[in-house]
């Protein structure tokens, strides 16, 4: 990753997934959050080699086609370029994690986020996918989730960088129920969110165990960005901005087009526990779903 801070952000970490799909009846805006038309999502462009609206500034400009994952696609690709979130698979189950745990605590200028990266409210899908499961016909995700240890420092009071910076295609950030997240990529550089098949909660393991998420979980948006109004926190970004909900100042759906190419914007929200004007960033229904580069300096990661 390019322009690493001298912050430490240290990652036990085996990154987990379960892909997404919606069971019926389910809330429908899951790839990042409302307001779009979920039989219409537009698929992600290519990575980008610099920082642009609606796209991912990836660290990574090389991606292996063949690349573990999603293997096949189904009827939810309308041909013209969008995906229909509603005709999407999911990965069976509803796993919970007993034993999950985030801790989120000052120390001076620090902010220090530590956990075992399991969702502490939501649920998981069952993982490795099963060959009774009607996901497998597209993603035969061969992973388990499994407890990591990990421990991240993020600056309490993070400033604006002179430039973006690229994304790794590792932890980029991490959910306040302890879930990671990583960027709208998949392993062959395509739109996670539309190829590869999560569980209803919008997330799955890597290799490792990690569970993580690609875009804007429903079921952390369902949870913990209940209300009305400008949204709550829901994250932080590795470079220690806020990342919150789909909402903006008036309670308004926030779209891309509301935001900078790092997908984020500057006015007042709560953060550090006061009402103060700074930059954060938002979810949203549109690709690239949470961050599309970093604003400010990010701490490394194992991206």
């Amino acid at each position: 990753m390019s322009r690493r801070s001298a912050l430490a952000m240290v990652f036990t970490v085996a990154f987990v997934g379960a892909l997404a799909a919606v069971p019926a009846g389910a809330d429908t805006s899951g790839a990042g959050s409302g307001g779009a038309d979920q039989t219409a999502l537009p698929v992600g462009d290519d990575p980008a080699s610099a920082a642009e609206v609606d796209k991912v500034y990836s660290c990574q400009t090389s991606f292996n086609s063949n690349a573990p994952g999603a293997f096949n696609t189904g009827d939810w690709f309308n041909g013209d370029g969008t995906w229909d979130l509603t005709k999407k698979p999911s990965v069976d189950g509803a796993v919970t994690w007993p034993d999950a745990k985030v801790s989120i605590t000052a120390a001076g200028v620090n902010r220090i986020i530590s956990g075992n990266g399991l969702p502490t409210e939501e649920t998981t899908g069952e993982f490795p996918v099963a060959s009774s499961d009607d996901a497998y016909a597209f993603d035969r995700n061969p992973n388990s989730i499994s407890a990591q240890t990990v421990t991240i420092t993020l600056a309490k009071k993070p400033k604006v960088a002179d430039e973006p910076t690229c994304l790794g295609m590792g932890t980029i950030g991490i959910f306040v129920n302890g879930v990671q997240f990583f960027n709208a990529l998949d392993a062959g550089g395509r739109d996670a969110a539309a190829y590869e098949i999560q569980d209803s909660c919008d997330g799955h393991p890597e290799m490792s165990g990690t569970y993580h998420y690609h875009s804007g979980s429903r079921c952390v948006r369902e949870n913990l960005d209940t209300g009305s109004g400008h949204s709550k926190l829901v994250g932080y970004a590795s470079d220690g901005f806020g990342l919150y909900g789909t909402r903006g100042t008036n309670g308004e759906t926030v779209n891309n087009s509301d935001l900078d190419e790092c997908h984020g914007h500057t006015h007042k929200v709560k953060f550090n526990g006061k009402k103060q004007r700074t930059y954060h960033y938002h979810l949203t229904a549109e690709y690239p779903y949470t961050i599309g580069c970093y604003r400010g300096t990010p701490v490394s990661t194992n991206g």
